[in-house]
């Protein structure tokens, strides 16, 4: 053998012992452990697309739906006195759920707010076509005809307001109100007793009983 094949077949054995210690040694690289993510949320192979991404879902209360999203604006709009965002809240709503009888309440509310006396009635009418035992609706309605110069029929309704709830004082008052502003001062007199009777902290009845009273002497 000759010295340069010596040397050659050294460096072959010296190659080889490195390969198979490197081999038994468990350092080279394992399909699936090198490349696993490290933490749960580590984009593997650079994915990076939202559609590759699973939203987190981060809180346990359960969402509201569109629609107590709209009436909850729409209350929070009435109580800060703005009518034309609790409009706007409103109609969506009604869109979704033309029966609800409170946003139809709501809305004729806001209509009566901003003088719009005719879509108000419609609300009212709407109500009550749903169910006419809502004293409620019948006591805004009366109001409502009254400004409207049907007072005929806004009698009706103060009657059936308080015939349905013979109790609760602002029926009799608002009453009252339709009556003297009719020149019925005598019977008007009378309903601001009433609801007096049943609501002593009443200012307007009292103030409205003492001049009805001083001016009949």
């Amino acid at each position: 053998m000759s010295e340069f094949q010596l040397i050659l077949s050294i460096i072959a054995l010296i190659v080889f012992i490195i390969f198979f210690k490197q081999l038994f040694s468990g350092n080279y690289p394992k399909r699936g452990v090198d490349f696993e993510a490290k933490l749960p949320d580590t984009n593997i192979g650079g994915v990076s697309r939202a559609d590759k991404i699973f939203k987190k879902e981060t809180s346990s209360e359960p969402t509201k739906s569109r629609e107590e999203e709209l009436e909850n604006i729409a209350r929070e709009s009435i109580e800060k006195g703005d009518n034309i965002e609790a409009k706007k809240a409103l109609q969506s709503l009604l869109i979704l759920e033309p029966n609800n009888i409170e946003a139809l309440r709501m809305q004729g509310t806001v209509n009566l707010n901003m003088n719009d006396y005719a879509n108000a009635k419609e609300s009212f009418l709407k109500i009550l076509e749903l169910d006419e035992k809502d004293d409620l609706t019948h006591n805004l309605l009366a109001n409502t005809l009254h400004k409207l110069g049907e007072d005929d029929e806004a009698i009706k309704h103060h009657k059936r307001a308080i015939e349905l709830d013979k109790s609760y004082a602002p029926y009799y008052f608002n009453y009252a109100n339709t009556l003297y502003d009719l020149g019925k001062k005598d019977e008007a007199l009378t309903m601001y007793e009433k609801a007096l009777s049943f609501d002593h902290s009443l200012k307007e009845a009292k103030k409205m009983i003492s001049e009805l009273k001083n001016g009949n002497n």
